[in-house]
């Protein structure tokens, strides 16, 4: 099984070309091959031998991929026996990442009002 240091709730995670770049160890050039694309369709069929990406509006919005897309594609066709997507950016920050911040956030404005109260 190939480790996935990702958050809990991953669903709203989507890795662009460099973050799989990143992951999978190879060329820009190699992961738009093994992207699953086509110039006259935003969105083609699922293919199990290429790297799917999410859906898109357009045929020019950028490529984004779910990790659990990545994992399933390094494992089954690449043969890759260990991935990781440490030190990997990520479309949006972790859950854990933005409680902490809300939580600071909450005692600045909490500090503040009991310096002015």
């Amino acid at each position: 099984m190939i480790p996935s240091p990702l958050p809990d709730d991953d669903s709203t995670v989507l890795l662009d070309i460099e973050a799989v770049q990143q992951v999978l160890n190879r060329s820009r050039a190699s992961v738009y091959r093994y992207a699953n694309t086509d110039p006259s369709n935003p969105n083609p069929p699922y293919d199990p031998t290429r790297l799917n990406p999410e859906l898109r509006e357009d045929i020019r919005d950028a490529l984004r991929f779910h990790p659990t897309e990545v994992t399933r594609f390094a494992r089954d066709v690449l043969r890759l026996k260990r991935i990781s997507f440490d030190g990997v950016s990520l479309q949006e920050p972790s859950v854990p990442d933005l409680l902490l911040q809300i939580l600071q956030e909450l005692q600045r404005i909490r500090l503040q009002l009991e310096k002015d109260g």
